[in-house]
This record gives structure tokens, sequence and C-alpha cells, in this order.
């Protein structure tokens, strides 16, 4: 019971406070997996967990009807499972995807069958003049809501722990094996949407820079972020000081012929 209590509450500030203060990392895999980990007691496990499932959302972006999962909820749940049933990144990595997907679903669902039908409600007391009103609804309607999507979570959580257990024991090794390396690969296709996102021409040495660095020589990614943020400076320094010397040739007033051919001549004479 207090072990579900947690990964709702979890659910409830992590997803929710993101939607209602717009913290775009705090539904984050990597913040929610160790944050899981925590509430239960195996800090080690959940931030492992975060990070493998943080690679495998990372290019993952519900924008309209373009949705794949939920990751706030997947991971929430992936990582519980994965602490109390003792399985570790294995069991976390095959049911997050189902959860995910089902996640989202609930969410949508929740989204035009409660908040939707207020939509009206928003409309007639704006017209009222009613903000306090307004605010108020939108408070207690967030409130609802995810309570009503962190109750998934918890009655997953719940009842969900023996069944998962038990439909885990009647598996083979063989097809746990396999389901392993499926895990193993998806952190490999999250990167590579998020790289189909962001290839750019321009930049793309230095991927191959960071890969080199990795492979050859084994650098540590604390290593990589320092170099990583090193470049970063560099460039945006030189690109200010570039913005600086073009708009200071903008501001600078045009000579005439006169003013241009005494420039030349002071030129000729400083050069002799």
């Amino acid at each position: 019971m207090l072990q579900a209590f947690l990964v709702a509450l979890t659910v409830f500030v992590c997803v929710g406070g993101a939607e209602l203060a717009g913290f775009t990392m705090l539904n984050r895999p990597i913040v929610i997996g160790p944050l899981v980990g925590l509430f239960l007691g195996d800090l080690h496990t959940g931030v492992i967990v975060g990070a493998a499932l943080e690679a495998v959302f990372m290019g993952v972006v519900n924008i309209g009807g373009a949705s794949a999962a939920e990751p706030g909820i997947a991971t929430a749940v992936g990582t519980a499972f994965a602490i109390m049933l003792g399985k570790g990144t294995e069991v976390a990595l095959t049911l997050a995807l189902p959860i995910g997907i089902l996640g989202l679903q609930i969410k949508t669902v929740l989204y035009i069958f409660l908040v939707g039908m207020f939509a009206k409600k928003f409309d007639q007391l704006a017209l009222e003049g009613k903000q306090g009103q307004i605010v108020a609804l939108h408070f207690g309607l967030w409130a609802v809501n995810w309570f009503l999507y962190s109750l998934v979570a918890f009655l997953g959580i719940l009842f969900g722990s023996e069944a998962v257990s038990a439909l885990l024991e009647m598996i083979p090794d063989v097809v746990m094996n396999g389901l392993t390396v499926c895990g193993g690969l998806l952190p490999a296709v999250g990167m590579a949407m998020l790289m189909k996102m962001l290839w750019d021409s321009k930049i793309c040495i230095f991927y191959f820079l960071g890969f080199v660095l990795t492979a050859y020589l084994n650098l540590p990614l604390v290593a990589l972020a320092v170099l990583g943020t090193i470049i970063a400076v560099a460039i945006g320094m030189n690109d200010y000081q570039f913005n600086r010397m073009a708009s200071m040739q903008t501001a600078a007033p045009c000579r005439g012929e006169s003013g241009a051919f005494a420039l030349d001549q002071e030129e000729e004479e400083f050069f002799k």
C-alpha cells in the first residue's frame, strides 16, 4: 500500500507538476526513476533504470496527433516493478513501452472527457469576467485530472505486482534473454530518433568528434560534457564578436567620395 502510494505521488507531482508549472524536465525518466528509487529504498536501481529509460524515450515527443508513449508513468511503474521484483533493468525496459502507451491513452481520455467538458464553462466565465472562478476551476480540474491519472499507477502497483511476478516466472529463460537483448537495442532507437530530429551538416562534425573521443580515447561522459561546454562557449563568443562587428559596420555613417579619397590617401601614406 505504501509503495503504491509513493509511486502514485511521484506521478502526480512530476507528471502533473510538469503540465502545471511548465518544468519540462520534471516528467523525464532521468528525474522520475531516481525519485521512485529513493522512495522505495533502492536509489541505485532507480538511477540505472531512469538513465536507461531516458535513452529510450529521449526522442519521443508527443505533439498533437503525433503521440507514441507517456514516459512519466512508464518510468514510475517500470522502476517500481524492477525494484519490487528484484529483476533489474530488464523488467523495466520490457514493461515500460506497453505501460507508456496505455498511460498516454488514459491521459488522452481524461483530457477529452474530463477537461474538455468544461471548455464552454471557461468561455462563459470569461464573458462574465469571473476571473476568480476561472482560476479555481483551472486548478481544480488539474488536481482531479492528475489524481485520476496517478490512481492508475497506484492500482497497477497495488494489484499488479503479484500478477506481474507470476507472469515473469512463467516466461522461459530463452524469451527473457531475447527481451533483454531487445531492451538493450531500445536506447539505440531512442538516440537514432533524436539524431534524426537534430542532425545538421553544420554541426555533425561534433558528433564524430565525440564518437572518436569515446571509442578510441575512452573519455568518460563527464569529460565529454566539459569539452562540449567549452566548445559551446567558444562558438558563442565568436558569434557574439561577429554580430558586434556587423552591427558596428551597419551603424557606421556612409562616407562620401571625398572622404573615401582622403581615407585612401591616409592608407597609402601609412603603408609607405
